[in-house]
């Protein structure tokens, strides 16, 4: 007499063998081509977690045996049993399905791919919503819109995790000498790459000279309790090159929270993955070609199982003005956008925030600046750099972990 089993499907489809459980009402339960007897009892379950127990081998084999009107031998019934098993099993281990959403987010896409218990539509959007409603300036209700038209010298109340993002900001200013700086918002403005749009006159050197004058992350002063920022000058914050690596890193947070085992989660290029993807392999990200003309061409492809990546370049976005074109990035020093050998460079980190922030950092900084600047905070980088015959590359030794 072998002694009862019985197979557990929890939620999630977690499985695991149990015996000596008490038998119950039968159930059929279909796997391949083999009708499968199974009694549903009681057990130690969380909530909403549906139990499926086979009673026995020995019960299985007399039903199929009476299903096959006695034609079925019994050494032949006990390998079918055991054979239905292995493949109720085999799937159960695979897991849940992975589902993918998308929508429009922060004037970009975001995507999402995870293996999740339950539906993570609604907890994603939720979460973005948040932060466009916090750190949007295209919104003029979200909070860093309110804070960009607060009167000087006054504390403005903001939430913890509007502070976290500007905390980050200030840090990697004052680690890159203000080569990244949030207060660059009426430089990207007067360039053409804010809510105004763009002009297809080149700024002025007066309209130039003001702009600059507003532009300096030391006027920012934080407050932790209770979380507030203040301005000591008439700056205008804009968090476009840090704001996107956060959301991505909140729905993460959120995804993980919610028990999603695999997932990538992208905003406008920026990327967070944990454990496989569908194929059960780890999570392959490519690099664009940093070419306009060869817009979606892969150049690299890095492959990651825990981290986050980001990359920042001058091809994508960019205006032209008297025939010659200008980079979206504007350098916070000079007021200028971006104009050097340096086509993209991609940062890895276990956060997206911070790989965001850093690779904004380093494009501004050019290939020499910003190669030391990647050494120096021990950054996994890949730099593309323009050149006669085309494109190279250059990485360092914690970058090459990544490329397969």
């Amino acid at each position: 007499m072998v002694p009862p089993t019985w197979l557990v499907f929890g939620k999630g489809a977690s499985c695991r063998l149990r015996s000596g459980a008490p038998a119950r009402a039968l159930r059929q339960v279909n796997v391949g081509r083999v009708a499968l007897p199974f009694a549903r009892g009681d057990g130690p379950r969380e909530a909403g977690t549906i139990s499926w127990y086979w009673e026995s081998a020995e019960t299985v084999c007399s039903l199929m045996a009476r299903q096959a009107d006695n034609r079925l031998l019994p050494s032949r019934c006990w390998r079918l049993a055991w054979l239905a098993m292995l493949l109720v099993l085999s799937a159960c281990a695979r897991g849940p399905a992975y589902q993918t959403h998308q929508g429009p987010i922060m004037g970009t896409v975001y995507r999402v791919t995870a293996r999740c218990p339950d539906d993570v539509r609604s907890s994603i959007d939720a979460e973005l919503a948040a932060v466009d409603g916090e750190m949007s300036t295209y919104r003029p209700d979200s909070a860093l819109s309110r804070f960009n038209q607060a009167e000087v010298d006054t504390w403005f109340p903001i939430s913890p995790e509007l502070l976290l993002v500007l905390q980050a900001a200030q840090r990697v200013s004052r680690r890159s000498a203000g080569a990244f700086d949030v207060t660059v918002g009426p430089l990207v403005n007067l360039w053409g790459f804010g809510p105004g749009g763009y002009d297809r006159q080149r700024p002025s050197e007066q309209a130039l000279r003001r702009a600059r004058s507003r532009v300096g992350y030391a006027n920012l002063e934080l407050r932790s309790e209770p979380p507030g920022v203040r301005k000591r000058g008439d700056v205008y914050v804009d968090l476009s090159a840090i704001a996107k690596g956060h959301g991505v890193d909140r729905v993460a947070d959120r995804l993980q929270a919610k028990a999603c085992t695999d997932y990538m989660v992208e905003i406008g290029g920026e990327v967070r993955v944990r454990g496989a993807n569908p194929q059960g392999q780890p999570w392959r990200i490519g690099i664009e070609v940093p070419d306009p003309g060869r817009l979606g061409k892969v150049h690299r492809v890095l492959s990651l199982a825990a981290m986050a990546v980001a990359t920042s370049g001058d091809y994508r976005n960019y205006v032209e003005h008297d025939g010659a074109r200008f980079s979206h990035t504007i350098d916070p020093r000079s007021g200028q956008p971006i104009r050097h050998g340096l086509a993209s460079v991609t940062v890895v980190h276990n956060s997206a925030l911070w790989a965001d922030a850093y690779a904004t950092a380093i494009n501004v900084l050019g290939p020499e600046a910003g190669w030391a600047f990647a050494q120096q905070e021990n950054l996994p980088v890949l730099f593309i750099l323009r050149s006669a015959n085309g494109f190279e590359e250059r990485y360092n030794a914690s970058m090459e972990a990544f490329l397969p």
